[in-house]
């Protein structure tokens, strides 16, 4: 069967003197895992198109156990994270990220949007790096189904309160006359980083990473994001603990 897809090659490996394996987030079949034969040769026009953080336009052969990508056209290369390190660390733990929670074998538009749109932003230096992270973080996890509660303190029911607390293993909030649990991991949120975890969370796509944070609240919103993916999916990101080993 062969199919045309847009995607974003989040992972590649050489197989090989001159083929690759990649795995692409695309558009109508969610991660795929496909060969691209003759890509490692430069003047193949799938050496660009197939190579990590390309936007591509893509031809794809389905076989019984593998895809196959027989042509690709460059849509969009992220030029700009590849030659700054930090952006480009935080950039392959948004492909890890993908990898680990994206689906399979489903329309996927949605999530390769959200993926697009932060390495824009991180490109461009439209937001600061940890903001752009803590709204990924959060907003991927909960439109693959693991959306936390944060409409309330799960004991009283308290909206807001001086002190509030999320317990990144159970993905609730406890308003400190409740939070009595020290045996809880639990984060700490004064109400402007309270109002912004529920923002990455609950805000419409279109103003997503529209808002501001002081730098020590961001801080505590990106304990909060970490904290919660570590729990949920039970998985020590690599390429997390190498960007914040050089940032």
């Amino acid at each position: 069967m062969k199919f045309q897809t847009q995607g974003l090659i989040i992972k590649e490996q050489n197989i090989g003197e001159q083929d690759k394996l990649v795995f692409a987030l695309t558009k109508s079949n969610g991660i795929i895992k496909a060969f691209v034969r003759g890509a490692k040769n430069l003047k193949n026009q799938k050496c660009a198109s197939t190579s990590l953080l390309s936007y591509s336009r893509f031809t794809i052969y389905k076989g019984r156990d593998s895809y196959i990508i027989g042509d690709a056209q460059t849509i969009r290369i992220f030029s700009k994270l590849r030659s700054d390190m930090r952006k480009m660390c935080l950039a392959q733990y948004f492909c890890e990220l993908a990898l680990t929670i994206c689906p399979r074998e489903q329309k996927s538009d949605a999530f390769l949007s959200l993926i697009l749109n932060s390495l824009y932003l991180l490109g461009e230096e439209k937001r600061s790096p940890e903001l752009i992270k803590a709204c990924f973080e959060m907003r991927l996890a909960s439109m693959a189904g693991y959306m936390p509660d944060l409409r309330m303190c799960r004991g009283c029911g308290e909206y807001s309160a001086e002190k509030m607390y999320f317990l990144p293993r159970l993905g609730v909030l406890e308003c400190g006359s409740c939070h009595t649990n020290n045996a809880e991991i639990s984060v700490e949120l004064n109400p402007s980083t309270l109002t912004a975890l529920r923002h990455t969370v609950y805000a419409d796509d279109d103003r997503l990473f529209s808002f501001s944070l002081s730098s020590e609240g961001l801080a505590v919103l990106n304990e909060a994001s970490e904290s919660y993916l570590k729990y949920r999916f039970e998985k020590d990101f690599k390429t997390l603990r190498f960007y914040k080993m050089i940032n």
